[in-house]
């Protein structure tokens, strides 16, 4: 993208536009059919596998939107509230009550073990330019599906109001970088602030 976007919006706005463009049509039954055939005998994709292909997309998803919530949540505990002197000298949380205490609101059922030290290889948000930032994960997809929904609002077959919403997009999200602010490039595409409702939907969480 053109510019640069200010930390954490770069991360969001470098993810969510492939991840429109690629994910959500991957489920989409005439896109599919278009490219799924055999390539000798030209045979499409069996009716039976495409709806696998449909049912995967949703399986576990609850389970894996609440892993990231955890994640992004943690992220921002350790790097706004949580005291390294105080739990080095064991007068507070250490990292690992902390990530038990977040665990026990997003994952009570997947609770870490004593020994669990997963922490130890959390790379991105200690050295992998995420800190504060790894929320940006969960909200480029929110983004995501909310710019991909603009596309079903017209009709995925309607072509000619695909291509008009397509060409909103490339001049907004694709083409103003980091020359406007990020909310509202996502604005002049969407015309309002992103909405998680498509997310929980294409989850079949909604």
């Amino acid at each position: 993208m053109p510019g640069s976007v200010v930390y954490p919006f770069r991360f969001i706005f470098m993810s969510f536009p492939h991840k429109d463009s690629s994910r959500h049509r991957c489920y989409d039954k005439p896109t599919v059919y278009g490219f799924a055939k055999h390539w000798q005998t030209g045979e499409p994709m069996p009716e039976e596998m495409f709806e696998k292909l449909k049912m995967q997309k949703t399986y576990n998803a609850g389970m894996m939107a609440c892993r990231q919530l955890l994640f992004g949540q943690l992220d921002m505990e350790l790097h706004s509230n949580y005291d390294p002197e105080k739990g080095e000298k064991g007068e507070g949380e250490s990292i690992f009550d902390v990530h038990r205490r977040m665990a026990e609101k997003y994952t009570p059922y997947s609770m870490p073990l004593p020994e669990d030290r997963f922490l130890c290889t959390f790379q991105h948000i200690f050295a992998g330019g995420y800190a504060a930032g790894y929320y940006s994960y969960k909200w480029a997809e929110v983004m995501s599906a909310d710019a991909f929904s603009a596309f079903e609002d017209v009709g995925l077959d309607n072509e000619e109001e695909v291509r008009k919403v397509g060409r909103r997009f490339r001049d907004t999200v694709l083409s103003l970088g980091g020359g406007t602010s990020p909310s509202e490039v996502f604005k002049a595409f969407r015309g309002r602030d992103p909405s998680p409702e498509a997310l929980l939907r294409h989850n079949g969480l909604a």
